[in-house]
């Protein structure tokens, strides 16, 4: 293992993301990139039931790649549930964009390279399937290329995301969150 992907896995372990998003290691993807790092974020309500998940993988290539532009590469991917009145706001994607922009800026994070795709999805179930409730949920797949070794604010990043994405309010530095309780 290269001593740079040695150096950016100390980084990420180092990160201190919120409390709200519960980080775990997941299995990395095997054939994007020689090395690879995965985690999750899950938000749950206290009902346990998913408000917000998240993927963050960081892609290194000692080689470089140039479509990357670089030798390390973030992948991020982030799903919610919406309340039903969301799903049908046309500005919707956008929004989920500038929450990216935005939590990168907040954190520091210098990148290039940095590209994705915002969806929305309707889901209502018929014949078999009808009992289950028609569900809006929203979701985020974007990649950038990290400048610098500041791997943890990367990660601070996505879970601040993954935070906004379940409802929960943006917090200043040095402020606390009290569990976040949501209701139907």
């Amino acid at each position: 293992m290269p001593a740079a992907f040695r150096a950016a896995l100390d980084q990420l372990r180092s990160a201190a993301p919120r409390v709200e998003a519960v980080v775990s290691e997941v299995p990395a993807p095997a054939k994007l990139a020689p090395f690879a790092a995965a985690l999750g974020a899950d938000i749950r309500e206290d009902t346990g039931d998913h408000i917000a998940t998240g993927r963050f993988i960081l892609l290194h290539d000692p080689a470089g790649q140039e479509s990357w532009g670089g030798t390390f590469r973030v992948v991020i991917y982030i799903r919610a549930e919406l309340e039903p009145e969301m799903g049908n706001d046309p500005l919707l994607a956008s929004v989920a964009w500038t929450w990216l922009s935005d939590s990168l800026a907040q954190h520091g994070v210098r990148h290039s390279h940095t590209g994705g795709t915002a969806t929305r999805i309707l889901s209502e179930s018929f014949g078999s399937l009808e009992s289950r409730r028609a569900s809006n949920d929203v979701e985020l797949r974007a990649s950038w290329t990290p400048q610098g070794t500041a791997f943890a604010a990367n990660l601070e990043a996505w879970a601040d995301m993954v935070c906004s994405f379940a409802g929960l309010p943006p917090l200043p530095d040095g402020v606390v969150a009290l569990p976040h309780i949501r209701r139907s």
